[in-house]
């Protein structure tokens, strides 16, 4: 029976990177553990890779361990294994996330909304979207910074939802709104009528927009620590170059030093006075 292959590290060519800069594990070690070709693993080490990675040291995270390392540094032939598998990202509950490149077309995904299902309310907006209630009621109010800016678009058009996803919320608040005898919009849900006050139906708005705060709030971080990454990265690399030129040009200045006296030679001897 084959033996189960083990799982690979979270980031497989950054932790390659770490190991050949900080162990003595053979490459086909290095290859194996990560799941890269040989080569791969070869072209880092004489740094000719065609992209440079920032190592990750799989022991600080938990894939490896000192002892598993020392095992491999001991034994050419001996195959590391896996402390701790990388734990599975998976979406947890809360407001959707959008990339960044799709944010600012949230606001036009709102005013879709607002004009042609008023009967969604700002939870479910907020919840679909992935918005604050601030939002949506400066969008609705008109006093949005960029309300001139905002033209109305299907969210699903624009990627923000899928077409199933705003179908269900529309079927949801459509069940929840009906009509009573006299002409008034009453909740329904279910044959059953929502006689929730004003109060509770702010203190669930307030929860869903807190909530959105703070996955708001842990995705500007995120942003933020990767462009500093970024950021280091660009300064390090400017500081090599500019050490690579500074070099070029020490290596120069003897040469432009002989050219001038070279020059000096190839000149008219100064004449000597004449005397009497």
């Amino acid at each position: 029976m084959a033996q189960k292959e083990q799982p690979k590290p979270l980031m497989p060519h950054a932790t390659a990177t770490w190991l050949v800069d900080h162990t003595g594990l053979a490459f086909e070690q290095i290859a194996e553990f990560c799941g890269l070709h040989i080569l791969e693993v070869q072209a880092m080490a004489d740094d000719l890779a065609g992209s440079k990675y920032t190592g990750r040291d799989p022991v600080h995270a938990g894939e490896l361990t000192l002892e598993e390392i020392k095992k491999g540094e001991e034994n050419p032939e001996y195959a590391l294994k896996m402390h701790k598998a990388p734990v599975e990202v998976t979406r947890t509950k809360g407001p959707r996330y959008t990339p960044v490149s799709k944010r600012q077309d949230k606001p036009d995904g709102i005013a879709w909304i607002l004009r042609n299902h008023p009967e969604i309310s700002d939870a479910q907006i907020g919840k679909l979207i992935g918005t604050t209630r601030n939002t949506i009621g400066a969008i609705r109010e008109r006093s949005h910074w960029n309300i001139q800016n905002i033209q109305p678009k299907d969210p699903v058009t624009l990627g923000l939802c899928s077409q199933r996803e705003l179908d269900a919320v529309v079927a949801k608040a459509a069940k929840r709104v009906g009509t009573s005898e006299d002409g008034e919009e009453v909740a329904v849900e279910e044959g059953v009528v929502d006689t929730r006050s004003d109060k509770d139906r702010l203190i669930e708005e307030l929860r869903a927009e807190r909530a959105a705060n703070a996955k708001a709030a842990a995705e500007a971080a995120q942003e933020a620590e990767a462009e500093a990454w970024l950021a280091d990265k660009r300064a390090a690399e400017e500081a090599s170059a500019q050490e690579t030129v500074d070099a070029e040009a020490a290596f120069a200045s003897p040469v432009d030093e002989k050219e001038e006296v070279a020059a000096d030679d190839d000149g008219e001897e100064p004449q000597a006075s004449s005397g009497n």
